[in-house]
């Protein structure tokens, strides 16, 4: 029973690792020094893919890595649950942002209130093309009380 304790506690901690780390990473780099690469994902008009799905492949190759590394030691070590955490958060990441949020490749629609919030504040952070950003810069943690957005009932989508 302690086993999977551990290992839902490092998955957790993975995935809630990754959106300190998103966070981060998006606000300080990638409004930053890796502008170059993310400013494809702020552009109004691009192709299938952008040049911003490389940090996606950058997360699900250490995902990966960590998942194979601690796959003999399952309950023991850190590194399988953390990587199926950081995995897990890359899955949500992808059906929200992506299909959800910015209606690419196989675009869907949902009644969800909380779907239809985080929406609402990520449309809010792409609300200019420019460098300079806007919060919120992560997916899920963000103070969801500031955005008007909160009030309303979610109708017009």
């Amino acid at each position: 029973m302690m086993d999977w304790l551990y290992l839902t506690g490092f998955i957790f901690a993975g995935f809630a690792g990754m959106e300190i780390v998103s966070y981060c990473v998006h606000r300080w780099l990638f409004h930053g020094a890796l502008w170059f690469i993310h400013e494809s994902h702020h552009t109004p008009q691009h192709g299938l893919f952008e040049l911003n799905d490389l940090f996606s492949l950058i997360f699900a190759g250490i995902s990966i890595w960590l998942i194979s590394s601690g796959y003999d030691q399952i309950f023991s070590a850190p590194g399988f649950g953390i990587g199926a955490g950081i995995a897990l958060y890359g899955l949500l990441y992808f059906i929200i942002h992506d299909l959800f949020t910015h209606k690419r490749f196989m675009p869907f629609s949902s009644d969800s209130t909380i779907m239809k919030l985080v929406r609402r504040a990520h449309q809010r952070h792409h609300q200019d093309v420019g460098k300079k950003g806007h919060e919120p810069y992560g997916l899920f943690l963000f103070p969801y009380d500031k955005y008007p957005e909160r009030e309303r009932k979610f109708k017009r989508d």
